[in-house]
């Protein structure tokens, strides 16, 4: 029984290490690595049906961002269309100087930051960083998604939405990048996904 029960330990030992060296931070050094603002406009795309739910395109839109960490979700309404969270920062927000002051956290669909001293201020950390939540428009994407790493630089296309079902839920994106708290995070249908 000891042997079996080392074994078991070994295996979990070993698989946290690997989940762990896979989702390591890549560091860039000083400098702004994704200084681009996000591209949003209108669109004229009609509404489409998406694992049950009526998704409801906002706006076109696309970003170029640092990842600040991300969250998977697998429980929940908003996990059958959006398995990841993306914490995505662009312009001073994704300057290693500022985010080595800066402890980032994510849980219950919402990402949190936390300072000491502001390395800039307040508002700017604000209107520099979203919670994004990522429905993916395929299985590639998806796949994708599991492997991005905090540090990592990605490209964003699709459209900005609201999601509903028959039963009356629903969950709708924001559409400016300068309100916090509830309702402020992006849902975000994604069409196209680059990683470097």
């Amino acid at each position: 029984m000891n042997k079996k029960l080392l074994l078991v330990l070994m295996c979990l030992l070993a698989f946290g290490a690997y989940k762990h060296h896979q989702h390591r931070s890549v560091i860039h050094g000083v400098g702004e690595i994704a200084p681009d603002e996000p591209l949003q406009t209108s669109t004229g795309t009609a509404d489409f049906q998406y694992n049950g739910f009526t998704l409801t395109p906002l706006a076109e839109y696309s970003i170029k961002a640092r990842v600040l960490s991300t969250e998977d979700y697998f429980m929940g309404t908003e996990a059958e269309l959006s398995p990841t969270d993306l914490a995505l920062g662009w312009g001073p927000m994704s300057d290693e100087a500022v985010l080595s002051k800066i402890k980032i956290t994510q849980g219950n669909r919402f990402f949190y930051w936390h300072v000491d001293e502001f390395p800039i201020p307040q508002h700017e950390i604000e209107i520099h960083a979203a919670n994004t939540h990522i429905i993916p428009a395929n299985d590639s994407i998806r796949r994708q998604l599991s492997k991005i790493r905090p540090g990592q630089i990605v490209s964003i296309k699709g459209q900005l939405v609201e999601a509903k079902r028959a039963d009356g839920w629903h969950w709708r994106s924001s559409l400016t990048r300068d309100d916090t708290g509830a309702g402020a995070c992006e849902v975000v249908y994604v069409t196209d996904l680059t990683v470097s």
